[in-house]
């Protein structure tokens, strides 16, 4: 059941960030796209990040960690490959995406947390 809820916070994440970023180089078409994508991401995100961040453990040191950055970024981009209907036109784009969507997922997981811990 976490997985569901954890995908579909992602999935309106991914909507608004496409929403905010239209103009900016993202495309995201319809809400099982935003569905799909979330999937993807959290499928890469689990099994290829990673390994991403072993592999480049003395990068990420030596930029004090910044360098993470670019992984998620990577990621996203990664994620337009794998999506036909998730369109990234640039790096920029995928680093405010990013940005947006770590941000409301953090916001969401708390908001609904909080909700759940009350009830009880």
């Amino acid at each position: 059941m976490r997985f569901i809820t954890k995908t579909l916070i992602t999935a309106l994440a991914v909507l608004l960030a496409g929403y905010l970023l239209k103009n900016h180089g993202i495309t995201v078409n319809g809400s099982f796209n935003a569905i799909l994508v979330a999937l993807v991401l959290g499928l890469l995100n689990s099994f290829i990040k990673p390994i991403l961040i072993l592999l480049t453990i003395p990068i990420t040191v030596f930029t004090l960690g910044l360098f993470l950055i670019v992984i998620n970024v990577f990621m996203v981009k990664l994620t337009s490959v794998i999506v036909d209907d998730f369109i990234v036109e640039n790096w920029f784009a995928a680093l405010l995406f990013s940005i947006i969507v770590s941000l409301t997922t953090s916001f969401l997981e708390k908001f609904i947390s909080n909700n759940t811990d009350q009830q009880k």
